[in-house]
């Protein structure tokens, strides 16, 4: 069997195998069975719920006060609820604890945060939303400080398509050298900072790619903006899955837990971030 599709056939049975595991009694106290218990981390159980409940409410009373562009906000409510929930697969469900352990585990959760989970919630629009959560006096405050001018400059430039298409890149590749990536492992702190640099540099992306624009420059751009992303994150992956050394040691003793060389399981995550990243 070809050796790519001998990978992906292997990361269909080790995503099948930690689904079922993680529904199964978790008796051994080893650390394979520990990485698939679902993670309850406060600070993002308490982020995410005061971001459900804050759409919920602006939601409300937005439908209470006009029928205009119902349909619109349903849309808009049913992609920011696939968002959300995308989020929890990312943070909450097995996948967090496994990525720890397995490389390959960590990079499905990489591209759940910038392929599923930030595209869906730009298109959810939760920010005008969040606003209406609010009482009328914080609402006419916020406004008051985002039409300052050096908040809609700041916001202009980090809208720019050639910054957020910079600043993904920058997050991307940054993380990915070895050291780094080894630091974020030991590190709660510097890996909770690499998680929201991935995620808030995927929404700037998708902003630029998906907001409406009225010129067909604009457009234009945010196709080549994704045909150059698709580029550059193809090439990491390539990079990755072709490479005849293991990148990031800290899965040497890991890995073999569940089954995999950690040669495999790097080139397996390369694979990961390779064909979907294509695929967006």
């Amino acid at each position: 069997m070809h050796p790519p599709i001998r990978r992906l056939l292997g990361f269909c049975f080790w995503a099948s195998a930690a689904t079922a595991a993680a529904h199964a009694p978790l008796e051994p106290a080893t650390s394979a069975t520990a990485a698939l218990r679902w993670s309850f981390e406060p600070l993002v159980i308490a982020a995410m719920l005061l971001s459900l409940g804050l759409y919920l409410a602006g939601f409300a009373r937005l439908r209470q006060r006009t029928r205009l562009g119902r349909a619109h906000r349903l849309y808009g409510a049913a992609a920011f609820l696939a968002g959300w929930l995308a989020l929890g697969v990312a943070f909450v469900s097995p996948i967090d604890g496994l990525g720890a352990v397995l490389f390959s585990a960590h990079m499905v959760q990489h591209e759940i945060l910038m392929l599923v989970a930030a595209p869906l919630l730009v298109l959810g629009r939760p920010l005008g939303v969040w606003l209406w959560a609010l009482p009328a006096a914080a609402r006419s405050r916020i406004g008051r400080g985002v039409r300052a001018p050096s908040v809609r400059r700041s916001w202009r430039w980090l809208t720019m398509p050639a910054t957020a298409w910079a600043l993904h890149l920058a997050a991307l590749w940054g993380w990915h050298i070895p050291r780094a990536f080894e630091a974020a492992l030991v590190h709660p702190g510097l890996h909770a900072v690499q998680h929201a640099s991935f995620l808030a540099s995927a929404l700037l992306f998708w902003w630029t790619v998906l907001a409406p624009r009225p010129g067909h420059a604009d457009r234009g751009f945010a196709m080549l903006s994704l045909f150059t992303t698709m580029a550059h994150t193809g090439a990491l992956g390539a990079l990755l899955t072709l490479a005849p050394t293991l990148w990031y040691a800290s899965y040497v003793e890991s890995a073999p837990a569940f089954g995999f060389d950690p040669l495999e399981d790097q080139q397996l995550g390369g694979l990961v971030m390779w064909v979907p990243g294509g695929l967006a």
